[in-house]
């Protein structure tokens, strides 16, 4: 989830990015929902916190198309980006949701739903979760008739089951909270610190000097922005291991490193890092 505070209210707005390609941008965690047109129909990119939520996104995207909703696409398995599914199931005839085979669907997305108490928790409490119809490991693809989306599983980092959708023809990458623009990126309990920074290497060898880059929250961006949001989640994750190889415990690793970013958001980030490095990069104190 973004770190941006979940305001309950304010308008959706709709920007077209390219050819029948749009961004609603909901106000509530300041999400973004990517509607892509085809011949055979549209496709959505998540589905945002709840069933009113996601009438409220289609409401918007309904001023541009009236395409028949007939994919949906879920960038990772957090609930202010896929707890719309079963509202967008019922919004389209034989809608098919596909997702990355590693979405943790059954553990950390029933956790957070059954503990948020943020504006408009009855409402995301009374969403039915609802998992993908499709999984895939690393690369597929959608039809839409006239232009293919393409899905991409770039590595672990928010997550372990993250990806992008890549509009090609359109120049258009969806990148989810592997980037984020209204707010710093998200390092929790789920998430991969280490890996995150050649996740995006990868998911940067998808993006040309003119692509347009839908984070996950917050103003669509360019490629120099999501190179330097890579530059500093590397620098996280150098620090992480040059304060374990160190001997530095992970409890004083906080306040012993510099950070890109406050101290005070990296708590996830340090305890997975440590987590995650093999023992060989880390000092370990003598028994």
């Amino acid at each position: 989830m973004s770190d941006a505070t979940p305001r309950p209210h304010g308008e959706p707005t709709l920007t077209e990015l390219a050819d029948r390609v749009w961004v609603v941008r909901h106000p509530w965690w300041d999400v973004n929902v990517t509607a892509v047109e085809g011949e055979r129909g549209l496709l959505l990119v998540d589905t945002h916190t709840s069933d009113a939520s996601f009438a409220e996104v289609l409401e918007v995207v309904r001023r541009a198309t009236r395409a028949p909703l007939v994919e949906v696409v879920n960038t990772h398995a957090h609930l202010d980006h896929v707890l719309g599914n079963a509202a967008a199931r019922a919004a389209g005839e034989d809608v098919v949701v596909t997702g990355h085979e590693a979405g943790d669907w059954e553990g950390h997305l029933l956790r957070s739903v059954a503990a948020y108490d943020g504006p408009r928790a009855e409402e995301a409490a009374a969403a039915v979760v609802s998992p993908p119809d499709r999984t895939f490991s690393s690369v597929t693809a959608i039809d839409l008739g006239d232009r293919v989306v393409e899905l991409v599983h770039p590595g672990r980092g928010h997550t372990d089951g993250d990806l992008v959708a890549r509009v090609e023809d359109a120049d258009v990458l969806v990148a989810g909270d592997l980037v984020e623009e209204s707010g710093m990126p998200v390092w929790g309990a789920d998430s991969w610190p280490m890996e995150w920074p050649l996740s995006l290497d990868l998911a940067l060898e998808l993006v040309g000097p003119a692509t347009v880059v839908v984070p996950g929250h917050g103003a669509p961006v360019d490629r120099d922005f999501v190179f330097e949001q890579r530059s500093s989640i590397g620098v996280v994750a150098e620090t992480i291991r040059d304060l374990a190889s160190r001997g530095v415990p992970a409890s004083e690793a906080l306040a012993a490193g510099q950070w890109p970013y406050p101290a005070e958001d990296l708590a996830h980030a340090v305890s997975r890092g440590y987590e995650h490095l093999p023992r060989s990069q880390k000092r370990l104190p003598l028994i």
